[in-house]
């Protein structure tokens, strides 16, 4: 599987690396990113200069890791060449998007990726998007783990836990783009971004992020899952291997003993 990468900050470095490695059972396609200068260090056949040239490279999976305006602005034109997986899903909230990407995708014969994400539990939502009645994602994090740039909340004012939004999961995504992504996938697996109720709490005193989800069921069953996990910026330590584990599946190169499908 030959793999693109559209963005080379940390995640997009470390991708990189790990599919140049050479049990990865794939191979880097290209990668591009908005500041050439960035890729400065990379083999010049890996580099992509414009998006536009992507299909020339002859990507199986194309995975953003940059922003949400790559989506917005080259999702649709991305799947006559290859598979899609964006990071930024709060790209996603925009259903006029949604519904251009999924149509494109449709009518490519490709697919629209979502990561798993912090998400646990995910696959037990999306395996009966419609047999729930309620879904709530919460999360609670440390001000320095929030950015809180879209917010309109002042970090230094924040004293004690504070309540920064508690409401349907659409909304959420523009106040918080960069925390929030798996609130959305959630949404999107699950109940849907209207319905599926998002809360995100700051927490002064916690040393952890904390990701809880909870489910109630049409028939009356009932899931909960609760993830504790260190935080580095605004994501969980486990991130990066998250991400890769979504690309490896993705990619069919599973490498475990056991294969959940």
């Amino acid at each position: 599987m030959r793999i693109g990468i559209i963005g080379y900050g940390y995640i997009g470095r470390y991708l990189t690396d790990r599919i140049m490695a050479p049990d990865s059972g794939m191979d880097v396609a290209f990668v591009y990113n908005r500041s050439g200068g960035a890729l400065d260090n990379l083999a010049p056949e890996y580099c992509l200069t414009a998006l536009g040239d992507a299909a020339a490279r002859h990507p199986d999976i194309i995975v953003e890791v940059a922003h949400p305006s790559v989506t917005q602005q080259h999702g649709a034109d991305i799947f006559a060449c290859s598979d899609y997986m964006p990071l930024s899903v709060t790209a996603l909230t925009d259903d006029v998007l949604r519904g251009r990407l999924l149509a494109s995708a449709k009518k490519n014969g490709h697919r629209l990726i979502l990561g798993a994400g912090a998400l646990i539990g995910g696959e037990a939502l999306a395996m009966r998007p419609d047999a729930w009645e309620r879904v709530r994602i919460t999360f609670r994090k440390h001000p320095d783990n929030i950015d809180f740039a879209d917010s309109g909340f002042d970090a230094s004012e924040i004293t004690g836990k504070t309540v920064l939004y508690d409401g349907p999961a659409r909304g959420i995504g523009e106040k918080f783009p960069r925390n929030v992504n798996t609130m959305i996938t959630c949404a999107l697996v699950s109940t849907g971004l209207d319905a599926c109720e998002a809360c995100l709490i700051c927490d002064p005193d916690l040393d952890v992020a904390i990701a809880e989800v909870e489910a109630w069921g049409k028939d009356g069953g009932y899931v909960r899952t609760e993830k504790r996990q260190p935080a580095v910026g605004v994501s969980g330590t486990e991130m990066l291997d998250s991400v890769w584990f979504s690309l490896v599946r993705a990619a069919g190169s599973q490498k475990s003993g056991y294969e959940l499908l």
